[in-house]
């Protein structure tokens, strides 16, 4: 008998026909034998709604507080889907995070799981009963509801398959796998029948939204084979897995983009031991991510230093920048918030030179220029302006051929 770990999502129980339908598949996967352990999220827009209430009364609501408010959300769906598969006839446990023992550290709002007691569930999986677990949420050491910050309904459900040893952790959402890029943006992109966790964790860095970093951090930390299915079309999904022999084939796996992207350059400033840190220090004292960095030397000895921030950031950036300016020695800062970054992800870099040149050709003959470039084992990024966004992706796919599956 094999155990499996669903995770349903906001938008597969986001009415009550909705859970209805889900309480029809969860009883059919029943039929086939198999053990389940369900994670459900809130309904959705529910979370929403619950932060626009607490920020009517608090401006900026206290963390505890806004635990114990964020929570009863999945507290309502675990309730409303047990009812469901009751009704049909399915014997089912509801389990909150507390109740399911799910122990984090006490960092509210994005707290961390560090361990779960599964005896509960075990004990009601031997009674052949649907356990039915909230996501996103947990308890600390001092019986305080903690939460785990957005998506982490995801997390939980690996955790939950990691910590009982599931035959397989099934993630459930609106898209029937993981794609070679935004079917929204390159109408040719190809569902994969299989990614390796690197290149997952690699695309949910990169800007793709289809599973939470966590959850892939944790699946592959922990073996956890992950598969991403529709809750709406029948269909194979995507598995995510390590690599084997059969994944050398493929160069290219996936094309993910970020427009979420601000670039800034303090042009002319001293090349000397220190100056990185002398413009990055503030910028990391005021909590600010920088992602990608370039620096350029001139024959006159000042350096050009660009980095890249997320764009709801560049605003505090830039100020920071302009105030730092004179004691950096600056000629001038400058910044573009109409910046995208695109990049190539594939296990196949590893062993194929000739991915980045080819990358940067196509773009040239398709008159899109490159302002910055990052690579890494089995990456490549490129900072493009915005504008240029959906023609690099459909050039890159089609150049690439990520719209035919590679040869067996």
């Amino acid at each position: 008998m094999a155990l499996y770990v669903h995770k349903y999502g906001g938008t597969s129980v986001g009415t009550v026909e909705r859970i209805q339908d889900v309480a029809e598949k969860i009883i059919q996967a029943k039929r086939a034998g198999d053990d389940l352990v369900v994670v459900v999220s809130a309904m959705s827009g529910e979370t929403d709604r619950l932060l626009g209430l607490a920020h009517q009364v608090q401006e900026r609501p206290e963390p505890r507080e806004l635990d114990v408010l964020l929570a009863t959300g999945e507290q309502v769906t675990i309730a409303l889907l047990c009812m469901a598969l009751e009704v049909k006839g399915c014997a089912a446990s509801s389990y909150t995070g507390a109740q399911a023992r799910i122990l984090t550290d006490a960092a509210h709002t994005k707290a961390r799981i560090l361990d779960i007691d599964t005896s509960r569930i075990r004990r009601d999986l031997s009674q052949d009963k649907v356990v039915v677990v909230a996501g996103f949420q947990g308890v600390n050491e001092e019986g305080h509801i903690t939460t785990l910050g957005r998506g982490g309904s995801d997390t939980t459900a690996v955790a939950l398959a990691a910590t009982l040893q599931a035959d397989e952790c099934r993630i459930y959402t609106d898209v029937d796998g993981v794609y070679t890029t935004d079917p929204r943006i390159e109408s040719k992109a190809r569902r994969l029948e299989r990614i390796t966790f690197e290149e997952m964790l690699e695309l949910a860095s990169l800007g793709s939204k289809v599973l939470q970093i966590r959850a892939v951090e944790f699946a592959g930390k922990y073996n956890v084979p992950l598969r991403v299915l529709s809750t709406f079309t029948e269909g194979e999904g995507t598995l995510i897995t390590y690599e084997d022999e059969t994944m050398e084939e493929a160069l290219i796996s996936g094309i993910a983009f970020n427009r979420d992207e601000a670039k800034l350059t303090v042009e002319g400033v001293p090349d000397r031991p220190g100056i990185a840190a002398a413009i990055l220090g503030p910028i990391a004292d005021a909590n600010i991510e920088v992602d990608m960095i370039v620096q350029n030397v001139a024959e006159d000895e000042s350096t050009d230093f660009t980095f890249t921030v997320h764009r709801n950031d560049y605003p505090r950036a830039r100020d920071i920048l302009d105030r730092a300016r004179d004691d950096l020695g600056a000629r001038k800062v400058t910044g573009d918030d109409r910046i995208v970054k695109i990049s190539l992800v594939g296990v196949g870099m590893r062993s194929h030179a000739g991915i980045a040149s080819k990358m940067f050709r196509v773009l040239a003959e398709a008159g899109i220029n490159i302002q910055m470039i990052s690579t890494s084992e089995i990456k490549i990024s490129v900072v493009l302006d915005e504008d240029y966004l959906q023609a690099a992706v459909h050039t890159l796919h089609e150049a690439f051929e990520l719209d035919q599956a590679p040869a067996a």
